[in-house]
């Protein structure tokens, strides 16, 4: 056996092993592509009708959003643009809970309440990260199946590769006037070999998430040598004390819309715990994450607070720390608006495809593979075919 038949016979059995895992997580990505657009479709809540009368501060929203869900821990407050509402953000991981209660932040009326782990979107994305398994074990089974998948788009590659002798327009262009086996092995192979560049920036951003250890890696060659530091949020100041009436949270938003004016959304946490600061952020371009800038305000004297991980100001943040908020936005293409998201989502429908085509391509040769010659005398003899 040559190497490249050695080549194929790899492929084939990845292909054979992840097939299945590959098409549910690039059916999901489909489907999730347009999520934000399509709920904004279908979900009057999410919108008002805009006022010239100044909104609700956040902890007047949080008042008003407690009466909805008592006892429920907040996690954020979130002001979009003037058009639509203001979103109280309740969030446990201990407790198992993630709701989103919409308010009109002029006059406080709840919208409506909603169970973010009850919503479709939510179910693909669970298919797309987790295959509905639990996170613990759907999570670490996804990220194995990814790096299977990035070796297949190497290995595909290889078989792929032309000839010396081998008419290069075979290889770029699908024959339709073939016999249905023909045009299904083309495309495989053509379209395969079209989206070989998008599959391996899907793959590539999607193994950041599913292995910190290539997250530490891409983070340690893309700052030259720095260590990629968690998430935390700083503390404050306990000793001193305000004599502000108006609550911390209050004055870290008003000090965020001072400094932001024009931004298309701006979010304030409240703390989390006893001395921990007032975490706030304001995104410039609502349609991605990356540019976020993300500001620490001390709960006692509303000084601001540095951090060292990625998720600090927009200005200070180095290559590596973007091109680590930019891994959202490129896996989902919304790193090139509007046309980035309608091409990862044809990119998505064709990756789905590869794993029906090349089983296809497989079965069919197994069902002819062997063929009975027989020869005269008492024997028969087995001759595999391949064809």
């Amino acid at each position: 056996m040559n190497w490249k038949k050695a080549i194929g016979k790899i492929h084939l059995w990845l292909g054979l092993s992840s097939g299945l895992v590959v098409f549910i997580v690039a059916v999901t990505g489909c489907i999730y592509a347009f999520q934000s657009e399509i709920q904004d479709l279908i979900q009057p809540y999410r919108f008002v009708e805009q006022q010239n009368s100044p909104v609700l501060y956040p902890t007047e929203i949080w008042e008003k959003a407690n009466e909805a869900l008592p006892e429920k821990h907040l996690h954020a407050v979130l002001y979009p643009t003037a058009d639509r509402s203001a979103q109280a953000i309740y969030y446990s991981f201990e407790e198992n809970y993630y709701y989103f209660v919409y308010v009109n932040p002029y006059t406080g009326e709840i919208l409506k309440v909603k169970d973010e782990f009850a919503d479709f979107f939510r179910l693909v994305l669970d298919g797309h990260f987790y295959l509905w398994l639990p996170p613990e074990i759907g999570q670490p089974v996804v990220a194995g199946f990814t790096l299977v998948f990035l070796m297949m788009c190497i290995s595909g590659l290889i078989l792929w590769w032309p000839k010396k002798k081998q008419p290069k327009k075979q290889k770029f262009s699908i024959r339709w006037n073939a016999r249905w086996r023909r045009k299904n092995y083309d495309l495989h192979q053509v379209l395969g070999f079209y989206v070989l560049t998008f599959a391996l920036v899907f793959a590539l951003t999607g193994l950041v998430w599913g292995f910190t250890w290539f997250r530490d890696a891409v983070y340690f060659a893309s700052t030259g040598g720095e260590k990629f530091e968690e998430y935390y949020t700083p503390v404050s100041d306990s000793t001193q004390i305000s004599q502000d009436s108006l609550p911390a949270l209050d004055r870290a938003w008003l000090r965020m819309r001072e400094l932001y004016p024009n931004a298309e959304w701006i979010e304030v946490h409240p703390p989390e715990f006893e001395h921990a600061s007032i975490a706030a952020n304001a995104n410039p371009d609502a349609s991605t994450y990356w540019k976020m800038d993300y500001r620490y305000f001390d709960q006692y004297t509303l000084a601001e607070l540095p951090v060292g991980h990625i998720w600090n100001g927009f200005s200070e943040a180095s290559f590596g720390d973007k091109l680590a908020r930019m891994n959202y936005d490129i896996h989902v293409g919304a790193i090139f608006g509007l046309p980035g998201k309608i091409l990862a989502f044809f990119l998505s429908a064709i990756i789905a495809s590869l794993p029906v085509t090349g089983f296809m391509i497989w079965y069919g040769r197994k069902k002819k593979e062997k063929k009975v010659i027989k020869k005269p005398g008492k024997f028969q003899k087995e001759q595999k075919v391949w064809v």
